[in-house]
């Protein structure tokens, strides 16, 4: 008669050795990704500044070829602020001032984040701010003008960066529309 011969009872799992390799590699792999996430989430001053400009110019813009209503962009060049004013020309909120251009009163500011206002950061420096040929750096108000029609008044916006990046923003006054340039120094 056989005797029945007992086999050692293998377990699967993962012994104590590979899971300290993945965990070796897990940690690896997420060292390697903080770089890029911390640059997604911390944008550099620049590509920040001149992607808001470009938003709120291409939103005044739309704004007003969609309520067929001339639109402004107010810049404040002296605390590096813009936000669009909404429609010009209504008579009881329009006041003119010492440019003869139009000014909003008692239009309540447009919600942050929202693509019709923006702050250039603290590293940002204005260098150059024409609209239709006349200097508005050291102003504390300039108006650009869109209309329904898609044109725009002309400007160009030179800003620079603490770490010597120059860029040049301007409009297009037949279609309205923003071109970004670099300018090397």
């Amino acid at each position: 008669m056989r005797t029945a011969r007992a086999e050692p009872c293998r377990e699967s799992g993962f012994t104590l050795i590979e899971i300290m390799v993945v965990v070796a590699l897990m940690g690896i792999i997420m060292a390697m990704s903080v770089p890029m996430v911390y640059r997604l989430w911390h944008k550099a001053p620049m590509v920040k500044a001149l992607r808001d400009v470009t938003e709120v110019l291409s939103r005044a813009r739309a704004q007003a070829i969609m309520q067929n209503a001339p639109t402004e962009v107010v810049f404040h060049p002296r605390e590096r602020t813009m936000a669009v004013a909404g429609s010009i020309g209504r008579a009881p909120e329009r006041q003119t001032d010492a440019e003869g251009l139009g000014a909003l009163e008692g239009t309540p500011p447009p919600p942050p984040r929202s693509g019709l206002n923006a702050t250039l950061g603290s590293s940002i420096t204005i260098e150059m701010l024409d609209v239709n040929l006349s200097e508005y750096k050291d102003a504390d108000v300039a108006h650009v003008r869109f209309f329904p029609n898609g044109t725009c008044d002309e400007m160009t916006l030179i800003l620079r960066s603490d770490k010597g990046e120059w860029y040049k923003i301007a409009l297009e006054i037949t279609t309205g529309l923003a071109t970004v340039g670099s300018i090397y120094q």
